[in-house]
């Protein structure tokens, strides 16, 4: 073979390698996105455990502090979190009540996260009960779930800990979220394949 002809192989070559780049580049580009949005939302998910289960510790055994005080220095614990802008937090107090020889969990106290509200207006509804859910209840200014009934047969039930408390016994479920802002979202790069979706609502649950 002419020195001509191997070099035109050659670039031939170097010419379709550029091209196969070309090609696979932005699938690694979106893969490598993908990788750091999914660190992310598990970063922000791993500090609302965390601010949940202080939220709980502080509620189960301070009386010092009222829950808006409570859940105001939780969320000034959040950076990077926007939890002013894109975060809320509940705080529900639970007690084990016998019926007819059966545990029934009910709703003594539920409170939101009253300035994320003011802020954001930012409300997921709580997957352990909802104020305004039971006729009668609506959230107050200072965030309190007002009119709920004394503890008795007519109060709400709780889902949370079914069967697992005792008569008398208190728990409190310290629910916290964040509206997860996706870098990505989900975007085809072919082959019926999507990038993952994460979030709009990363939420964690602690008992105490």
């Amino acid at each position: 073979m002419r020195r001509s002809e191997r070099s035109d192989t050659r670039k031939r070559r170097h010419g379709g390698a550029i091209v196969e780049f070309a090609i696979i580049l932005p699938m690694i580009l979106l893969m490598a996105l993908s990788v750091f949005d999914i660190a992310r939302a598990i970063q922000a998910n791993m500090i609302l455990v965390s601010i949940g289960r202080e939220g709980g510790s502080l509620a189960s055994r301070s009386s010092g502090y009222s829950y808006t005080q409570i859940m105001d220095s939780l969320a000034a614990t959040t950076p990077p979190l926007e939890m002013n802008t894109q975060g809320m937090i509940y705080i529900t107090r639970i007690m084990g009540r016998a019926e007819s020889g059966v545990i029934r969990n009910i709703i003594l106290e539920q409170y939101r996260w009253q300035q994320g509200w003011n802020q954001s207006q930012y409300t997921p509804l709580s997957n352990v009960w909802s104020c305004g859910a039971s006729g009668g209840t609506s959230w107050a200014s200072d965030g309190s779930c007002a009119g709920l009934p004394s503890p008795g047969a007519t109060s709400p039930t709780a889902n949370a800990m079914t069967g697992m408390l005792k008569d008398g016994e208190v728990i409190f479920a310290v629910e916290t979220y964040y509206r997860y802002q996706s870098l990505l979202g989900n975007i085809g790069v072919g082959g019926g394949l999507m990038t993952p979706l994460v979030g709009p609502n990363l939420y964690a649950l602690t008992i105490f």
